[in-house]
């Protein structure tokens, strides 16, 4: 590569972040990373109804959440600024004036109401080759029509001239060779009545003012790639063109499909990398961040949607992404989405991470649900013997809060039907005589005494269990004794009888 590898992840800031938006943004890191190149974030402002207010800082901070911070963007400016489409809008206007005086677009002064009559009248009605010259623009008005219009500031908009019979094609980096034939692609509009670029127009000039080598984005918009190649064209920048990598859809799980928001609102899951919250509504929608998915597994899962390194690795840090990542290894088909497989990279991560780098996210979970951690050394004793069982960060909460506060509820329709008054006896005499200063010992000493007493101790771990937690989980029960220690394992025995005993 001769020219400094630039790229962008380009999003409109209108709401939520979606996981196939944060996989754009991703793939453009890792790319910028793998060749010690920039990585750019601009914001596509440019259609000010669907503004809304917070999405540009939301969209901020879902990157940085991630780790994948940009290296120039609104807030830390480089030398191709300004990074927001709507502080570029003099710009536009020159460059779309410049392909009507080439003869590459034209001016149309229809309005909304003569627009809607056309589309009544002809089926799949399409703004270009068939149906210009029937038109109020330009190309049908004398030029003396045309500057009294301009002069009287009548709305208007300017369109790109598609010629007629050609083939447009180029070389995609995931694709390889692909062509449109410019019969079937309309004649989209450039500039829009307010004077804001449409994203055909800014796209363009954005890339080429920012020397953009390499463009990724969505499949979905390979249908404006010929739009886009005519526009690199005709202002006579063709060579300045970045190349392109359409990136596989993310599909709904059962294949059929993009995945979108109501897809995951139906089956239960986050299409966000964060919560959003619309301005208007207060309304939110949940993000991976707030279900409890780490940074790194949420980035992890991410990479391998369309991508794999030739191995059969699966967990990759994000140094290893760039160091491994190429884009001969992008896949050209959809990638299914699946929940189940996200939450098996969370459980992994979990696993594999230090307790340090837990502790303050469980320690805030565990006071946010109620509980008071004033022994810091207990809770990482705690967080080593749980986080295997750990799937998302609030299961920490269930799993070690019993911990930092005795079962209130007991699940003892798991208990009464097979509790006697002999067990009941049982665990007083073994209350009043624990002996807890290693699991190992403990165990021994329960069995020893459930041999004596006529019990098989499989019968009553359960109960025990259920005792110190309250339910059937957690890890060891004599680990959980030991940790607790002899008053409080004798307190909670002693409460739990007489609930079982009601």
């Amino acid at each position: 590569m001769d020219k400094k590898v630039r790229v962008r992840f380009a999003p409109s800031p209108t709401g939520g972040l979606h996981l196939g938006g944060v996989r754009t943004a991703l793939f453009n890191y890792l790319f910028a990373r793998k060749h010690n190149g920039t990585f750019v974030l601009r914001v596509e402002d440019t259609d000010q109804n669907r503004f809304v207010e917070g999405a540009e800082e939301y969209i901020v901070n879902c990157l940085d959440w991630c780790g994948i911070t940009p290296d120039e963007s609104p807030t830390k400016p480089g030398n191709y600024g300004p990074y927001r489409q709507s502080e570029r809008k003099p710009s536009y206007r020159k460059f779309a004036e410049q392909l009507i005086s080439d003869g590459y677009a034209y001016y149309a002064f229809d309005t909304p109401e003569e627009l809607d009559v056309k589309r009544k009248e002809v089926p799949n009605f399409q703004y270009g080759q068939a149906t210009r010259m029937q038109m109020r623009n330009s190309l049908t008005l004398t030029i003396s029509e045309v500057e009294d219009l301009l002069a009287s500031q009548t709305p208007h908009v300017i369109r790109i001239k598609v010629p007629e019979d050609e083939n447009v094609h180029f070389n995609d980096l995931i694709r390889g060779d692909v062509s449109f034939e410019t019969a079937i692609v309309d004649d989209k509009v450039l500039l829009k009545a307010d004077g804001m670029p449409t994203y055909h127009l800014a796209v363009v000039v954005d890339d080429k003012a920012m020397e953009i080598t390499h463009a990724f984005r969505g499949e979905e918009w390979l249908p404006s790639a010929p739009v886009h190649i005519l526009l690199w064209k005709y202002l006579g920048w063709e060579s300045d063109m970045p190349q392109w990598a359409h990136l596989p859809l993310i599909l709904k799980p059962d294949g059929h499909g993009k995945l979108s928001k109501r897809d995951g609102d139906r089956l239960g899951f986050p299409v966000y990398a964060m919560n959003w919250t619309d301005p208007k509504t207060n309304d939110v929608t949940k993000g991976f961040k707030e279900m409890g998915f780490m940074p790194e597994a949420f980035v992890n899962m991410l990479a391998l949607l369309g991508w794999n390194d030739g191995t059969e690795q699966e967990i990759f840090t994000l140094a290893e992404l760039e160091e491994k990542f190429s884009i001969e290894r992008i896949s050209k088909a959809g990638a299914k989405f699946d929940f189940e497989k996200a939450k098996w990279y969370n459980h992994e991560w979990i696993k594999q991470s230090s307790v340090d780098s837990l502790q303050l996210e469980v320690k805030h979970a565990l006071e946010k649900a109620g509980f008071t951690v004033n022994d810091d050394a207990l809770l990482n004793t705690v967080i080593d013997l749980i986080k295997d069982r750990c799937t998302l960060l609030p299961d920490f909460v269930m799993q070690s809060s019993y911990f930092f506060a005795s079962p209130t509820v007991y699940d003892s329709a798991s208990v009464k039907p097979k509790w006697t008054a002999e067990k009941a006896g049982f665990f007083y005499e073994y209350a009043n005589n624990l002996s807890l200063d290693n699991p190992i010992d403990a165990e021994a000493a329960f069995k020893a005494l459930a041999e004596e007493k006529g019990f098989k101790p499989g019968e009553l771990m359960l109960p025990f269990r259920i005792m110190l937690v309250g339910g059937k989980f957690g890890p060891g029960v004599f680990d959980i004794g030991v940790l607790l220690g002899k008053e409080e394992t004798k307190l909670r025995i002693e409460n739990a009888i007489v609930v079982f005993n009601s």
